[in-house]
């Protein structure tokens, strides 16, 4: 059983807040791609998708892997995929024992 820690301050706000007030995701995501496409100085971005789910994917299955305390048929079931996905998904992130 795979055991985890999530940080306190993943995302420099305690607990995901700013200011006491929940900053939601959608917003933050939003704010890092207007970062993204500002620092491109005119490039073209690539495999934009795959880069997105990449950054999103380990810290997600990382707190939920922590919230369940390392339970994968838990953290499957929170997660809304089947625990074989899971499974695969945390050997492509080195994320197993």
């Amino acid at each position: 059983m795979l055991r985890t820690k999530t940080p306190a301050k993943a995302n420099g706000y305690s607990n995901g807040h700013a200011n006491g007030n929940a900053v939601p995701l959608r917003t933050q995501t939003a704010a890092a791609l207007d970062i993204y496409f500002t620092n491109l100085n005119g490039h073209k971005p690539g495999r934009l998708y795959e880069l997105v789910l990449r950054e999103v994917e380990e810290p997600l299955f990382r707190a939920v892997l922590g919230y369940v305390e390392g339970n994968q048929s838990r953290a499957a079931e929170v997660l809304g995929i089947n625990r074989g996905t899971l499974r695969k998904k945390l050997r492509e992130y080195g994320l197993t024992e």
